[in-house]
């Protein structure tokens, strides 16, 4: 299988790498910028992102200035690596194709005039609606995929050829990939979890134990399963990968970019601090608030989310955000929130 993966960050790298293990696939890495695309060339890696890890001879390292005119057609799948906030731009580049498009990110975009943030599909669905698309997700470190640690994904879209072609591209015996054919509840746990992530690294810093590190995780999952069977996702869908196995890893994981945003602000840096000492994008702090307007104009109480938000906005301190989950008045675990 012809395969383009177009950005060259430390998720799209991984899965070039990993798909250039299928002895069939002809593999394509598109980096946007020429001086980051012509380092790789030179080092066989990606210093900036996978540092230490070299990249496959068979796989094909390409500027991404190149693309797509030239190419677009050249391929049986493309797949788009890019921030949330750079899905529309690139789904409106790749709008003409003809072969499955998928997206890796999760999130939801923020919209003008204070609407309430898209998921990737809808997204897709106002850019570019006639493509064959779908998304790539589920629990993954871009460096653990790239080492070819045992990874499980899973592969959501509506067209069965979509997720045929994801299945095709990146199963291994490194890497499983499911089908799922419920894209609302993939994208939801992918996005949301993102934000609980912080919670629990903030949990995690101020030294609260294991007992709320666990709350947090259960009452983040609930959160989640509500705003998706909200959204029209069906209830299985988060007791796996996407849902349970995406969260718990984001929210555990020493590698994880949202939980060491949690850590930071539990140790009294600001939020700029932060974000800047990662290096890399933290989807969460860019759509905790996108997540709290979506579901906030379902009428669905997301109250982990919520104090999230306003620890972001800088409206609470740590520890006033604790004293306010904490002192909510007692609920029936399983019929409010």
């Amino acid at each position: 299988m012809r395969v383009a993966v177009l950005g060259a960050g430390a998720w799209g790298t991984a899965l070039a790498i990993s798909a250039c293990k299928n002895p069939s696939n002809q593999v394509a890495l598109w980096a946007r910028d020429a001086k980051q695309c012509a380092a790789m060339v030179q080092s066989q890696s990606n210093a900036r992102y996978l540092p230490g890890i070299s990249l496959p001879s068979l796989l094909r390292l390409e500027n991404g200035n190149d693309f797509p005119v030239r190419a677009i057609d050249a391929f049986d799948l493309l797949v788009i690596a890019s921030p949330m906030s750079g899905l529309a731009g690139m789904l409106g580049t790749v709008s003409n194709a003809r072969v499955p498009v998928a997206w890796l990110c999760k999130g939801f975009d923020p919209q003008p005039d204070a609407k309430p943030g898209l998921m990737g599909h809808e997204v897709q669905a106002q850019v570019a609606p006639g493509l064959l698309a779908g998304v790539l997700s589920g629990p993954s470190f871009a460096q653990e995929v790239a080492l070819g640690k045992p990874t499980a994904l899973v592969a959501a879209s509506r067209h069965a050829h979509v997720r045929e072609a994801l299945v095709g591209a990146f199963h291994s015996p490194s890497l499983r990939v499911y089908a799922n054919d419920d894209v609302v509840g993939v994208e939801v746990g992918g996005a949301v979890k993102n934000v609980l992530a912080i919670a629990t690294g903030l949990c995690d810093g101020l030294a609260l134990g294991a007992n709320a590190r666990a709350a947090l995780i259960t009452r983040g999952l609930t959160e989640i399963s509500r705003l998706g069977l909200a959204l029209g996702a069906r209830a299985d869908t988060f007791m796996g990968l996407s849902g349970l196995g995406d969260l718990v890893l984001t929210a555990t994981g020493d590698l994880s970019r949202n939980r060491r945003v949690g850590l930071a602000l539990a140790q009294g840096k600001t939020l700029a601090q932060a974000v800047q000492e990662l290096g890399h994008v933290a989807e969460g702090v860019y759509c905790a608030r996108t997540v709290l307007q979506r579901a906030q104009s379902l009428g669905v109480p997301m109250p982990i989310t919520q104090c999230v938000v306003q620890l972001l906005d800088g409206n609470l301190k740590p520890e006033q955000a604790v004293a306010l989950l904490m002192g909510r008045d007692p609920q029936s675990e399983t019929k409010t929130a």
